[in-house]
């Protein structure tokens, strides 16, 4: 049995090795990682790249003009991974009633490929190459799981319990612990009375505009729902005899960590080379400050999760991955009048400074955005008790199963981040100076002509930070 293991890790090696030249020397691959967390939008963000990216008439800060001859979609590499359902989607979205697609639920992947024609002398004698762009899909709920790896159950009950008894949401799970012993003996009825009230806080949480809500397979838990893995909850600290509650649920909780978070970040995330993290920022400031500084300390705390840095030539052939390229994108800019969209971009620098500065001290390329993959309103001034006012309009939903359109004014956003940020740390309640709220838009119906993908805000930038510098 040892000499089998041993012979198989020798193999997979060999077998990277040996993918990491044929990708380094002929068919090179990017390989991109799509995460956010809720609401973000990263469904329609891979659909709309995609469908932007196959027809480019929309994207002119994408890459050099004339450099792609052909794109195409071809099959994913890896059989074992559910295909990004692309085409279910763009047509959720060009319908003549169009809506939007179904959330990302589960990882899943898509190939799109390049014909490129080489630049220069040598490139022009080589002849036309081919890029494969591997795009991966995943919950960014996941993600926040990595931030787990290091944590012993003690510390990760420590963190998880101030944040339930700081929020409002947390209080019928906080009374469910009072009432419970962890250290007489384990039994299920009693796993079970803490762990679902803990699984209801982080949903309620997470519906309250909070980012933080770990562990994410207790709100996607897939084909584990029900299973012991997922049924834990954290613990004050006490006693933990053999056979106790708190002894089980420590156990499961490493359980949880060694086979549902180590095979995610072996199999997918060690793999990215590229990554775009999409950030609901306008969904936070609408709920508040407390929202703001949670989402501030989880986009710090994703970074962890990351390895960014430059791969050398070497190590490349030899199969390593870090995260060359790390973008920050603020979705939903179409919510906003374009007046707005700097101030946008504002507070999202500001809110991931602190990830931004750590993997730009490891050698990796970060940048931030505010951007909307689909551009689902028009803009539009209006006069308003003599002020002019500059407004989106979009279609919203009319209360009784249809459509209807509505012009909206959100506020305006601070000149100053720190005017957003520093109530947020300071741990305010609600904004002093006013309110800012958002309009939950439909997608609008399309006309698209030919070579042209869906209307976007700046999609053709952050396609060109991420992935221009291959093509």
């Amino acid at each position: 049995m040892i000499i089998g293991d041993i012979a198989d890790r020798i193999f997979r090696g060999v077998e990277t090795v040996q993918d990491g030249v044929n990708e380094a020397l002929f068919e090179p691959v990017i390989r991109l990682g799509v995460t956010g967390l809720s609401r973000a939008g990263k469904t329609v963000f891979i659909t709309s790249l995609v469908a932007n990216l196959l027809d480019r008439g929309r994207m002119p800060q994408f890459g050099p003009k004339g450099a792609i001859t052909a794109a195409y979609l071809q099959p994913q590499p890896d059989d074992t991974v559910p295909r990004f359902d692309y085409e279910a989607h763009l047509a959720a979205l060009t319908a003549p009633e169009p809506h939007w697609p179904e959330s990302t639920r589960a990882v899943s992947e898509l190939r799109l490929s390049f014909r490129v024609k080489p630049r220069g002398l040598i490139g022009s004698m080589a002849g036309p190459r081919t890029v494969h762009l591997d795009i991966v899909d995943y919950p960014g709920e996941w993600l926040l799981d990595l931030g787990l790896m290091e944590k012993s159950y003690e510390a990760w009950s420590r963190d998880a319990l101030a944040a339930a008894r700081e929020r409002p949401e947390g209080a019928a799970f906080c009374t469910a612990l009072e009432a419970a012993d962890p250290s007489t003996k384990h039994d299920e009825p009693a796993a079970k009375a803490l762990a679902e009230p803990f699984t209801d806080y982080l949903k309620a949480a997470r519906a309250a505009g909070y980012s933080d809500c770990s562990p994410g397979r207790f709100l996607l838990p897939g084909e584990l729902e029900g299973s012991p893995v997922l049924t834990f909850a954290p613990l004050p600290e006490g006693d933990a005899p053999r056979g106790s509650l708190r002894r089980e649920f420590a156990r499961r909780y490493e359980a949880y960590k060694r086979e549902v978070v180590r095979p995610f970040f072996r199999d997918h995330f060690a793999r990215i080379d590229r990554q775009v993290v999409l950030v609901d920022a306008l969904g936070a400031i609408n709920a508040g400050p407390p929202a703001v500084e949670d989402l501030r300390r989880t986009m710090a705390d994703i970074l962890t999760a990351f390895r960014p840095g430059r791969v050398g030539r070497i190590m490349a052939l030899l199969g390593q991955h870090k995260v060359e390229r790390l973008l920050f994108a603020a979705t939903k800019a179409d919510h906003l009048h374009h007046s707005q969209h700097p101030q946008l971009t504002a507070i999202m620098e500001a809110l991931v400074r602190d990830a931004r500065d750590r993997a730009d001290f490891a050698g990796a390329k970060t940048d931030a955005l505010s951007i909307a993959a689909l551009r689902a309103t028009v803009e539009e001034t209006r006069d308003h008790n003599g002020d002019t006012l500059d407004l989106v309009r979009g279609y919203v939903d009319d209360g009784q199963g249809g459509r209807k359109q509505a012009a909206f004014y959100a506020g305006d956003l601070p000149d100053d981040p720190a005017h957003i940020l520093s109530p947020a740390r300071s741990g305010a309640e609600h904004w002093l100076d006013g309110d800012f709220a958002v309009m939950r838009v439909l997608p609008a119906p399309l006309t698209l002509k030919p070579g042209e993908g869906p209307p976007h805000i700046r999609l053709d930038r952050a396609a060109n930070f991420l992935i221009g510098d291959k093509i």
